[in-house]
Parts: structure tokens; sequence; C-alpha cells
């Protein structure tokens, strides 16, 4: 058996033509409705469906074209502003811009209209018959209006309702992933296999090695619950876990951390924490090929990177979990996502810095 192929362009075509045939017979079906309410008894003879039909083609034009210029209006404002932030400027935006349109829309059909029926003169135009007459088809650019307005606004709250489930599948994916990284019995060995060295070697760092894991226990705990957090926390617990490492591996290996304004930005919980572990994880930390790992601010972004060169045999080979709950939980918080770029000696994780909107 074969598998069979659409072109996305037959797709595409398909579905424009799908679409205008629905159009089409929707506003046919309007026309009709507004012929029935007007003119009921039209119906009942052959002459008086004749007599309609110029009544019935301006009903169905005017249908078209406010049905038309309200998906339009919609679809422009959905790109440029939100009900869930905006609701009252969004709402003020759409009347005004839809009743605006609906009228320029309805005097020009009505001046056609009128004028192929009467064959008014330029010089006699009945301003004020055109002006009563054009406010009619309003009525039913209100009802439009409404219709639209209150698809857009339950179709943005259905999507807002779905990212917020999915923003709380991958954070809870997310304190999964983070409790098991550092409760991880390997983790936990090291570093008790470290203190115990400290304690007969020197109480000082063995206190400040207790400290600092401490810390970063208790900074795991704190956030699981957030959907962002500062810079400045992220760069606190980052320190922590870089000087805990430096602890165990000694000059095998070095880091560097220069962010020098962090007030304002934000990042995803832990996201430095999954990153900072792969790196150590995966890579060689040894007297002849030291671990260097940077953490640096450009501008708008967050640069963690550090020396490539993997281990030849790795107990834990890398799933590529970690770096996927990143970009799912950034897809899921903005339009940024994080770039990963592995070159010969380095491999550079680039975070987009968020900000949180007022």
């Amino acid at each position: 058996m074969t598998a069979t192929t659409v072109d996305p362009a037959c797709r595409g075509q398909s579905d424009f033509w799908y679409d205008t045939k629905k159009f089409i017979l929707i506003n046919l079906g309007i026309a009709l409705s507004l012929q029935l309410v007007f003119c009921a008894p039209c119906f009942l003879s052959w002459e008086g469906i004749k007599g309609m039909v110029p009544d019935f083609l301006f009903s169905f034009t005017i249908s078209s074209l406010l049905s038309f210029g309200g998906s339009r209006v919609e679809h422009f404002l959905d790109a440029r502003m939100s009900w869930v932030h905006s609701p009252v400027r969004r709402l003020l935006l759409t009347t005004g811009l839809y009743l605006a349109y609906a009228f320029a829309v309805s005097f020009v059909v009505v001046f056609v209209y009128y004028w192929l029926l009467t064959r008014f003169s330029l010089d006699q135009i009945p301003w004020d018959y055109l002006l009563r007459f054009s406010l009619t088809p309003m009525y039913i650019a209100l009802v439009f209006m409404a219709i639209f307005t209150s698809r857009s606004w339950l179709l943005e709250w259905r999507k807002s309702a779905i990212e917020a489930e999915q923003l709380r599948s991958e954070k809870l994916a997310s304190q999964n992933q983070s409790l098991k990284d550092q409760l991880n019995p390997h983790f936990l060995f090291n570093s008790l296999n470290t203190l115990s060295n400290l304690v007969y070697e020197d109480a000082d760092r063995s206190a400040a090695f207790i400290q600092k894991l401490s810390r970063i226990y208790r900074y795991v705990l704190e956030v699981q619950q957030e959907e962002l957090v500062s810079l400045d926390r992220e760069l606190d617990f980052a320190r922590n876990f870089l000087e805990l490492q430096k602890i165990r591996f000694g000059e095998n290996l070095n880091f560097a951390i220069k962010v020098p304004s962090p007030q304002g930005f934000f990042l995803p919980p832990l996201s430095l924490q999954l990153l900072l572990e792969n790196a150590i994880k995966h890579n060689i930390a040894s007297t002849d090929n030291p671990l260097f790992i940077h953490i640096l601010q450009k501008e708008g972004e967050l640069w963690i990177s550090n020396t490539f060169q993997p281990k030849s045999s790795q107990s834990e080979p890398s799933t590529g979990v970690g770096l996927n709950n990143i970009r799912s939980r950034y897809l899921l918080l903005s339009k940024a996502q994080p770039e990963v770029i592995q070159a010969e000696h380095e491999y550079l994780v680039k975070l987009p810095l968020l900000i949180l909107q007022q």
C-alpha cells in the first residue's frame, strides 16, 4: 500500500473554494431571511418573487460586504490587540472601526441602488433620504458586530485557556524533572562524598559547602510554583551551583558570570540549572582539559556557553529533555525562542530575557 500525498497548494486552493462557497451560501440565507421578514407575502406569487429580486440583490450585497468587513476588522485587530489584556480598548476599537466601515459601505451601496432605480441627477442628490436609508443596514451591521465580537472573544479565551493548561503541564514536567535532577542519587552521592572529604581537611570550606547545598535545595523548592523568576535569583542560584561544583572539581572547572544589568529581566525557573547540569554531566573536566563555563548578558539575551569536549563514553547519555523543556516553556510565555549553537570547541545556548508586561 502506498501513501497518497496532497500538494499543499492544491489543499490551499480547495480550502479557498470551500470557504468561498460557504460565505456565499450563508449570505444568500441571510438575504432570503431579510426578504421573509420585510415582504413575506412576496413569496406567495410569481410576480411577487420577481418584484423582490432587486431588493434581494441589495440585501445580498449589503450582507456580503458587512460580513466580509467584519471578518477583516476581526483579523486586523486579532494580530494587534488582545481581548485578554485590553478588553475595553479592544471593544471600543472593534465597535468604532466596524461601524465606520459599515456606514460607509451602506451609504455607497444605497447610493448606487437608489440611482439605478430612479436615475436622479447628480445636482439633485436626495442626501436626507439616502442617509436615512443607510441607517437600515446599520441594524444588520450591529447584529454582525455582535456575532464577530463574541466569536473573536470566545476564540481568544479558548486559546488562552489551552495555553494556560499547556503551561501548567509543562511546569509540572519541569518541576518533576528539576527535582529528579537535583535529588538525583549521583548528585547527592557526589556532594556528600565531597563534603566527607572536606570535613577532615577544612572546616570553613565544609560549612560553606553545606550552606551552598542548602541554598540550592531551598531555591528548587521555592520556585516550583513560579512561571517566571527574576534574573537576579536565577544568577544567584547559578553562582551557588557552580561554586558547589568548583569545590568538587577544583581547577578542573572554571566559570565566569558577567551580567552588568540584570534588573527587570526574567527567565523560566531553573533554566540555568538544566543547562549547567548538562554542561558538567556531558563534558570532560580534567587537569589536561579543564571545563570553562561562561554566563554573559548580551543586550536582551543571556548567553550560556561551555567548552565543548564531550566524554567518549557517558553513563548518562543526553536525552535532550532539559533543553526541550526550556523551549516548550518559552513557546508558551513568549514569541522569542532559545537558540543553540554548537561549534567545534564551544557549546552555546542563547536564552531570551523576558520582560513582564504591565
